[in-house]
């Protein structure tokens, strides 16, 4: 069995809610952040969210589990590796996982503990805020990974949220390593603001001598560089990475192929729940490349794909939205 992606990252239940700026304030949480919290604090924020605002979706998810998902839908074969426990959430992550048609190292026995969840707040102006509970995927490690059908894949993809965790970390670069030994390319995403300003010293570790390809935002770009520009960002992404996608929000996006920076047009719509832009991105583009097309045709899908998840609530599209974003290829 061959795969075009194998993903590794977090497995976290999303539980989406629709709440107003005042909840912030009132729940004393940073507005727009993916914040880390305990089991007390998850399960205080559950049930006054559920209580005053009904929650509005339940998903599968994780950052690169949005991402091989996506790409799965569009036609890739794909592989996941995460840790989830042995309990109802861990019971639904598997099922929807497998539902999307991305293989799994958790389809047999699995740990005790208590499966992640993320608690997704989107405010009116589709800004996302989240609150996590990491669970058992901070316990990732590199026992769960699946050394054949890693070196059975053209790429492997690495969430930025690993760094967070020493064992998941580690767990990381293996991946990284192990991708290296069997001549297959190595995607890596910054995952969030947060990370590069909080966890700088490790994403370069997982980094390491340099990845075939890194998605990241502009906000992440110039905290890596350390600058207020993105130009001056470009170059130092250049040391890190052979090719790179930087996503700019509302303005598109800027795709370099080794050669060319690919200027991406954006696509105009109205922003409902900002929610996994960024994993669709990365998912579409992966989908494009593995399957024959250039970075410009990559970035239009990628572009298109995650314009339709901005304008609809959730981190992804449903199965069947899927085949006619490829009109964009």
């Amino acid at each position: 069995m061959s795969y075009h992606i194998y993903g590794i990252g977090n497995a976290l239940v999303d539980k989406e809610f629709e709440v107003d700026d005042a909840f912030f304030a009132k729940a004393g949480i940073g507005k727009g952040m993916m914040t880390l919290i305990d089991e007390q604090q998850l399960a205080s924020l559950l049930s006054t969210l559920s209580a005053d605002y009904g929650l509005k979706k339940r998903a599968c998810g994780g950052s690169a589990a949005n991402t091989i998902i996506g790409a799965s839908y569009f036609g890739a074969k794909t592989f996941y590796t995460c840790n989830v426990a042995s309990d109802e959430s861990g019971d639904f992550y598997v099922a929807d996982l497998q539902a999307a048609g991305v293989d799994t190292n958790m389809d047999g026995a699995r740990d005790e503990g208590v499966t992640g969840k993320c608690l997704v707040m989107v405010t009116p102006d589709a800004e996302r805020t989240m609150n996590t509970y990491l669970g058992i995927t901070s316990d990732l490690h590199e026992k769960h990974i699946k050394e054949a059908a890693l070196a059975a894949s053209e790429y492997v993809y690495i969430e930025g949220y690993l760094v967070t965790s020493d064992t998941s970390r580690a767990a990381a670069i293996q991946v990284r390593k192990l991708a290296r030994q069997h001549g297959v390319k190595v995607a890596m995403t910054f995952s969030d603001p947060a990370m590069v300003q909080f966890f700088k010293d490790g994403l370069l570790e997982m980094l390491g001598d340099g990845v075939d390809l890194l998605f990241c935002n502009e906000q992440e770009a110039m905290l890596l560089a350390g600058t207020d520009n993105l130009q001056d960002a470009i170059p130092v992404l250049k040391q890190h990475a052979k090719t790179f996608a930087v996503t700019l929000g509302a303005q598109g996006a800027l795709a370099f192929d080794g050669e060319t920076l690919h200027e991406i047009a954006p696509h105009a719509v109205k922003a409902v729940d900002s929610n996994g832009a960024g994993d669709m991105f990365a998912g579409a583009f992966l989908y494009a490349i593995t399957h024959g097309h250039d970075f410009a045709a990559a970035g239009r899908l990628a572009s298109a794909a995650s314009a339709q998840v901005v304008s609809q609530f959730g981190p992804r599209l449903s199965a069947e939205q899927h085949e006619p974003l490829k009109r964009h290829l």
